[in-house]
């Protein structure tokens, strides 16, 4: 997939190799590299998966290999927990809301 420039994309880079992790990170994380993952705008047509540079909401510019193309965000805050429900009607109660 081609990406214009301008484009709100997420790309990944490698921050450290297995090698240049720090001694006392656990064994299974010193398997793997750090990474990071960074959204900002695309500053030069690029291909999904290619080697790209963009620049940040606060101005950084970052190079990386492109991920996705205008991504979403996709994190929540769980599942419901009842009791929850309970002290909202309850705060709401003495707050005199309801």
């Amino acid at each position: 997939m081609q990406a214009k420039k301008g484009q709100w994309v997420q790309i990944h880079k490698v921050v450290l190799e297995p090698s240049e992790r720090a001694p006392q990170v656990p064994d299974d994380t010193k398997l793997v590299p750090c990474k990071m993952w960074v959204k900002g705008y695309l500053n030069a047509d690029a291909t999904v998966n290619g080697p790209c540079e963009i620049t940040t909401l606060t101005g950084r510019v970052v190079s990386g290999i492109l991920d996705e193309v205008e991504p979403t965000y996709i994190h929540n805050f769980g599942k419901y927990v009842p009791e929850l429900g309970i002290i909202r009607d309850q705060v709401r109660k003495m707050l005199g809301v309801i």
